[in-house]
């Protein structure tokens, strides 16, 4: 078993002032923080409830941390209606990103897809249209022959394309989910849920930020046809920048949502509601309840040191220790006084190591309960030492070991 030695255990951005203070005015403060303190718990609100939300399940989450903040019947397996082109979209940016696909490429219209029921971006038969407004067609018009051209010209046909949409729904841990189509209209075997919904849409954000823009859009125009964003929020909360609408009759009327007020950013997810507006209403009322009663901070920056402790047997003496990336926290509101974190290193480290070895770990908890714990990388290798060093270190280790048996 590995062991760890604790380095550093404290509040957040708190300073130790127990020093700093003579003894007898510290004996009155703290007389005097206890009796606040005991004032403080009495008077502590507990986080309510969410809303009541009047749709056949609905989930809220906080895009950084994960942190599920509200939810019902979020596994239940739904008709996603056009929510479906969320990972539609996802795969042709996936396409694209691994440089199969080109925004300028072109893409040419099938009768199939220029017969497609229901919303339409109104291609023509034999049309040459650009990904970039077939995309677009897709994600602010909803187009259904948009989605079928762009299914057709990566996959071949839209059946191959669905198997595509399976297989990266597995991948991000969609276990919810079986897509037979690209459009979302009704067929028998096609799923989701509200959770699998949040988990591609936290994906898309955070994968393709340079695209994500477009699902803000409130119009666009093809074929000198102007439509407009089905998403009622973009006019009504400018926090609001995203996701998508979808409407049959046997999915209802759903809605993904997604906002961002000062630096902390939801995911709202609403299904089988009974209006447009309802959607739109109660997507509205999870946002503002998770941002009325939560928060986030990003506790410590992705690829900086957080310590170097000692390495041995190595090139140099120490080696820079941080995490793959942000960490984050969601909290109640006005606890962030009550946050700490203890950073663990184990307690040899011995050369060689690698960029990315798992040497340690970050501990955030609130009021003893844990949080969150996150890895510990080496930031970049350090080779063995040549001989001499390692032979120096070597009786060194044999000192310390013999020290600690004592």
């Amino acid at each position: 078993m590995v062991q760890f030695a604790a380095i550093y255990q404290a509040p957040i951005s708190k300073i130790n002032m127990v020093n700093l203070i003579p003894s007898r005015f510290f004996l009155w403060f703290a007389g005097c923080l206890v009796f606040l303190s005991a004032t403080v718990a009495v008077a502590e609100i507990s986080t309510p409830p969410p809303p009541p939300i009047e749709a056949k399940a609905y989930f809220l989450q906080d895009f950084h941390t994960g942190k599920v903040l509200a939810e019902n019947n979020a596994n239940e397996k739904l008709a996603p209606a056009s929510l479906t082109k969320i990972m539609t979209v996802y795969v042709v940016f996936k396409e694209i990103k691994n440089g199969h696909l080109h925004l300028d490429d072109v893409v040419t219209i099938s009768q199939k897809a220029r017969a497609a029921e229901g919303s339409r971006m109104f291609v023509e038969v034999n049309e040459q249209v650009k990904v970039e407004d077939l995309l677009k067609g897709v994600i602010i018009q909803s187009g259904n022959d948009a989605s079928i051209a762009l299914a057709e010209h990566i996959a071949g046909d839209e059946a191959t394309f669905a198997d595509m949409m399976n297989q990266h729904a597995a991948r991000l841990g969609m276990v919810g989910s079986h897509f037979m189509n690209a459009d979302g209209l009704p067929v028998d075997g096609h799923y989701t849920t509200a959770h699998d919904l949040a988990i591609v849409t936290r994906a898309l954000i955070k994968e393709f930020p340079e695209y994500y823009a477009w699902f803000s859009q409130k119009e666009f125009t093809y074929n000198k046809i102007k439509q407009h964003n089905r998403n009622q929020l973009l006019w009504r909360d400018d926090s609001v920048d995203g996701v998508k609408t979808g409407h049959t009759e046997a999915a209802g009327f759903c809605l993904v949502t997604s906002a961002l007020r000062e630096n902390m950013r939801l995911i709202s997810v609403v299904m089988g509601a009974k209006s447009a507006s309802a959607r739109a209403n109660q997507n509205q009322s999870l946002l503002n309840y998770g941002f009325r009663f939560y928060e986030a901070h990003k506790l410590y920056q992705g690829k900086t040191a957080l310590t170097e402790p000692r390495i041995w047997k190595g090139q140099s003496q120490t080696v820079p220790l941080g995490l793959e990336e942000d960490f984050y926290v969601t909290i109640p509101r006005r606890r962030y006084s009550d946050l700490k974190a203890a950073i663990n290193v184990n307690k040899r480290i011995i050369a060689p190591v690698k960029a990315g070895d798992k040497l340690g770990t970050v501990q955030v908890t609130l009021k003893d309960e844990e949080l969150a714990t996150r890895d510990l990388v080496a930031l970049h290798a350090v080779e063995q030492g040549n001989i001499l060093s390692r032979l120096y270190d070597s009786v060194l280790l044999m000192r310390e070991g013999d020290e600690d048996g004592k």
